[in-house]
């Protein structure tokens, strides 16, 4: 059965949408053209930070994120930049007596507005900068299973991204749900793992109720 639901942040929770466009600016380079090499560095299978390495060599994040915060500018995220469906599937899951966590890779800042925005909303709040490990490392998975209070096959690990969520969950022993938003999953929806792999395969945060409780009632 599946007793706990942890989901990953960016395009999971939070539309990153605003965030990318400030980065963009902070570079100097228009919004479009900076989504345009996004996508296609996701394509080629390759890390999202090269795309910032393609308009400045040399780039590095996190040493532009401490000048960004020296600038008055630092990365950030709000109410206003979760996806409609948050909230509603927080509080139906919350309401079936499922156990809840947020876990991604994420700066130490990140997860103080994450603690900040879902306080008393979910059982755990984790980031990889918090733990010294980031996915798809397995470290990052097995974080988050001593951190939550069940098996590891009783644990559905929500994203966006087959390569960073589903398969290394997967292969740390857990259930997993894609959802169908943001660059990764759209650019990654037809591909055969992600038709193949998935305990779940959602468009909205909102189906998850009812499936856990299809796929709980099966396993009685």
């Amino acid at each position: 059965m599946i007793r706990a639901v942890v989901f990953d942040v960016g395009e999971c929770l939070v539309d990153e949408t605003r965030e990318y466009g400030t980065w963009a600016d902070w570079l100097g380079v228009p919004r479009h053209t900076f989504h345009a090499m996004f996508g296609a560095v996701i394509d080629q299978g390759r890390d999202y930070r090269e795309t910032f390495q393609e308009f400045r060599p040399g780039f590095d994040l996190y040493e532009e994120r401490e000048k960004r915060a020296a600038a008055g500018q630092p990365e950030t995220f709000g109410e206003e930049d979760l996806y409609a469906d948050v909230r509603p599937a927080l509080a139906a899951l919350r309401a079936d007596g499922l156990w809840l966590g947020i876990a991604g890779n994420q700066t130490v800042r990140a997860g103080q507005i994450l603690r900040s925005l879902f306080a008393g909303d979910v059982d755990l709040i984790g980031t990889s900068d918090d733990w010294g490990a980031g996915k798809p490392d397995p470290e990052f998975f097995k974080r988050v299973g001593a951190a939550v209070p069940f098996e590891s096959d009783e644990i559905l690990y929500v994203g966006d991204r087959c390569d960073n969520d589903i398969r290394p969950a997967d292969q740390a022993g857990m259930r997993t749900a894609l959802v169908h938003r943001g660059p990764w999953a759209t650019i990654q929806w037809n591909s055969p793992e992600a038709a193949e792999l998935p305990t779940f395969r959602v468009d909205s945060l909102l189906e998850l109720p009812d499936l856990i409780r299809e796929f709980n009632g099966s396993a009685l």
